[in-house]
């Protein structure tokens, strides 16, 4: 005979916790944007899904070596990317990361950004360049992913957006980012910006935006700050200047959220990996043509609406919604957040560097034509050069290099040169060139490289600009410069490229 199992209240408080739990274990942010009637329409990430039953594709990486695609999914409904899919395709060669998939289902795709009022891109049809598919790896609950890294003249957009707020309609958005990169150029942005790539006048812009751009808006101290790009204008609070309750980020990971409406708009921000939310500015719109804003619904990230395409930064996750999200279901996407768990991994992949910290080094090229050439300099121009054991004292000096901590990222490396110590191995307008350390935060990134596995199978390694993560030393006709696998300059020829960015690391010479 059945008999009714009876419940105590406390296993019936129990059995709803435990209900309640698994449920949240499974949703994504747009789900939590849905249940709060602000329902996503772009949904962006290259290091999870954004919903929980979502399976379909994160993001396209373009490979160097033949210019195919694949694209990354999810290792389960709702989950982490795939990263040994980028992984495996990669192998040997480079990627981009060339389309970043709507999760929406309303084919808000980004690809790249074509030119604008502001600037051009660097390539030849005036179109920014691809972020580089393993720039910026992190893992989320101990699963390795993928982020954007945006270097300057890199963006990605869709001028043809499907269901964005536009004119004066109410909507959210949120972004994760790296607190530690950005610049004080314009703009690193993420959200809606003009259909035509040209500034069309103030309010016509809702994105967030972070950096330490000053000129026209700025929090607290010294920065970097999360503020919003209202066009012909950054703004932390109503202030078009200045905002003290804006305050400068010091987290790793930063949850930024920017939200408008008619005559009202908010900004708010944390750190994506504990905590709650901060609310910065909540509010009407500035003074002047912001009320009613014009807004346009072009999705941008990594530039300006007018393709202002200087800044940098690096971009996760992040979402548009139509209406006016509430606190409450911002803060349960934040809590979302911080159980997705990110955290930082190595910058360096494959084989390590094979020396130590204050290890002298000689980098010899792997080329058929070269591999008696190593890495030297004369004067600040860095080219190649036939060393040997029976050269003189001040060629081996010239061709030996002290391997320091990177100046810009602990996890990358600097390379100081023997014989004039204090000065270090940089890149400058894509050639790398032997100057005097100033100090500066522009020559510690220009000074940083990321060593990876060798791409020809007769080298130990690459070293790729931490910087420019698209970018590897490169010797061609003799000069050493920052190169990437096809591009807009001679030395970014393909021909060759896998050998002529590919090093034996000896111990120095000198």
């Amino acid at each position: 005979m059945y008999s009714r199992p009876s419940f105590t209240p406390l296993r019936v408080v129990a059995l709803c916790l435990a209900i309640t739990n698994s449920l949240a274990s499974t949703q994504g942010p747009c789900d939590i944007y849905a249940s709060g009637d602000t329902p996503c329409v772009a949904a962006h990430s290259t290091t999870r899904a954004l919903y929980g039953a979502f399976t379909g594709s994160l993001y396209e990486v373009t490979r160097g070596s033949d210019n195919t695609t694949v694209d990354v999914t999810p290792l389960s409904a709702g989950g982490v990317a795939n990263a040994t899919i980028q992984d495996s395709f990669c192998a040997g060669t480079t990627c981009l990361i060339s389309t970043i998939y709507d999760q929406s289902g309303s084919g808000n795709h980004l690809t790249r950004a074509p030119p604008g009022g502001a600037y051009s891109g660097p390539e030849a049809d005036g179109y920014d360049y691809l972020s580089s598919a393993d720039g910026a790896p992190v893992t989320l609950n101990g699963q390795k992913a993928y982020g954007v890294f945006i270097s300057p003249f890199t963006g990605y957009r869709n001028d043809k957006p499907n269901g964005t707020a536009t004119g004066d309609d109410a909507e959210g958005l949120y972004a994760v980012l790296d607190g530690t990169h950005y610049n004080d150029q314009c703009c690193f942005d993420y959200g809606n910006g003009e259909t035509g790539d040209h500034d069309t006048g103030a309010g016509h812009m809702e994105a967030i935006y972070f950096g330490d751009h000053n000129l026209s808006g700025w929090g607290s101290g010294d920065g970097p700050w999360v503020m919003a790009d209202l066009e012909d204008g950054l703004f932390s609070g109503y202030d078009p200047t200045n905002s003290p309750n804006n305050p400068s980020i010091t987290f790793r990971f930063v949850t930024s959220i920017l939200k408008g409406g008619p005559n009202q708009w908010a900004l708010r921000g944390g750190d994506s990996t504990t905590g709650t939310l901060t609310t910065y500015y909540s509010g009407i719109r500035p003074s002047g043509d912001y009320s009613p804003m014009g807004k346009e619904g072009a999705i941008v990230l990594g530039v300006g609406g007018d393709n202002s395409n200087r800044a940098q930064g690096t971009f996760y996750e992040g979402v548009m919604t139509t209406g006016y999200p509430s606190n409450d279901t911002e803060d349960a996407v934040q809590a979302n957040i911080v159980a997705a768990k990110y955290a930082t991994t190595s910058l360096t992949t494959g084989a390590a560097l094979p020396v130590s910290e204050g290890s002298s080094i000689s980098l010899r090229a792997t080329t058929e034509c070269c591999t008696t050439k190593y890495i030297s300099h004369d004067g600040d121009t860095v080219h190649t050069a036939v060393v040997t054991s029976s050269s003189s004292d001040d060629d081996k000096q010239a061709a030996s290099w002290t391997v320091r901590t990177g100046l810009a990222n602990s996890d990358c490396f600097s390379f100081e040169s023997v014989d004039t110590p204090g000065s270090f191995i940089r890149h400058s307008s894509y050639q790398l060139k032997v100057n005097e350390n100033d100090n500066s935060t522009g020559f510690g990134e220009d000074a940083t490289f990321c060593p990876q596995a060798s791409l020809n199978s007769a080298g130990d390694n690459t070293i790729r600009s931490w910087s420019y993560p698209t970018r590897y030393w490169r010797h061609y006709n003799g000069e050493g410069y920052i190169a990437s696998n096809g591009g807009p300059f001679n030395f970014d020829a393909t021909d060759s490229f896998t050998d002529d960015v590919s090093w034996v690391i000896t111990a120095g010479f000198a």
